[in-house]
């Protein structure tokens, strides 16, 4: 167990006495090389962000303030919040928020946390949205979690109409309130189970869809953070971790209008087994693009009929 008493006893004969109160740089210093005995990376960013969540301040007033001294309260509620921390419990859903592309999202156990792998996922929509459909492109996102691709593709594509479908309440919960926080109001939210009757008669100019992609093996040796954590369903398909990538593959040749694209993150080893299935499903001009380190990321391609 981890207590923080009121007052901490300094061995340095520098100090002024021999008890002095715990302060910013005190608890920072401590917190921080107690993580990373633990073996946790980036022990000391993670301690500065519980701390000024606690204090309600930013990294930059903490280190304005080195030398105020902790009153009895505030070490209580971030003693509170390191106990979660050293249990794995991952950072953004002790914050009860993260940031994906600009956007301050408020994230919770409902819903996956957004990657920054998955941003480049929102530039390549965002560039055959354009291409595509322009301004008024009609957007399907599949699975939406926190709504986070949904939201980063309002806002910068405003006069786009997106529907995004999700098959968990909890989740469409917290993707409203991301919406309203973010000023989304051309998002439409909708509780739809992918494997059923998905939007009969709808079609889309798009098709963007990050879903669970990890194979059941991968699953049971993923960090603790993850597989304690964050919501299964949103990270395996309990099987090969193709299942739904092909799932959404005949959804897309089957809603996607002439010349709509298609735009799905997949796991760095699924680049042809991807490519393969979205190719069998009738969709052209497949592509398997790479993220930043040069792994296969996601997989593109474009139903028949029209420009691209």
């Amino acid at each position: 167990m981890i207590a923080f008493p009121a007052r901490r006893t300094y061995i340095d004969p520098a100090m002024n006495g021999p008890e002095t109160p715990w302060t910013v740089l005190s608890l920072l210093a401590w917190a921080g090389d107690h993580l990373a005995d633990k073996g946790f990376d980036e022990s000391r960013l993670h301690a500065e962000l519980l701390l000024a969540h606690v204090l309600g301040v930013s990294r930059l007033d903490l280190y304005l303030q080195f030398d105020r001294p902790l009153i009895p309260d505030e070490l209580g509620r971030f003693t509170t919040l390191f106990r979660r921390r050293l249990g794995r419990e991952p950072l953004q859903y002790i914050l009860g928020e993260t940031e994906f592309m600009g956007c301050r999202l408020g994230v919770d156990r409902n819903v996956l946390i957004p990657r920054p792998e998955t941003e480049q996922l929102v530039e390549e929509a965002l560039a055959l949205a354009r291409r595509s459909a322009g301004a008024r492109a009609e957007i399907l996102d599949v699975g939406t979690g926190s709504g986070n691709i949904a939201i980063a593709l309002a806002r910068l594509l405003p006069d786009a109409l997106i529907t995004s479908i999700d098959v968990s309440p909890g989740a469409l919960a917290v993707a409203r309130r991301n919406a309203e926080r973010n000023g989304t109001p051309n998002i439409i939210f909708e509780e739809s189970d992918l494997f059923g009757e998905c939007l009969p008669g709808r079609s889309f100019t798009m098709i963007v869809a990050n879903p669970p992609y990890v194979t059941a093996e991968e699953y049971a040796g993923l960090q603790e953070e993850v597989r304690d954590f964050e919501p299964r369903i949103a990270v395996t398909d309990g099987g090969d971790g193709l299942r739904f990538i092909r799932r959404i593959a005949r959804l897309a040749a089957e809603r996607l209008t002439p010349g709509g694209a298609l735009c799905m993150e997949i796991a760095w080893n699924q680049g042809d087994s991807a490519a393969a299935i979205v190719g069998e499903a009738g969709l052209g001009n497949v592509l398997v693009k790479p993220d930043y380190a040069g792994h296969s990321r996601m997989v593109t391609a474009v139903r028949s009929g029209g420009g691209a």
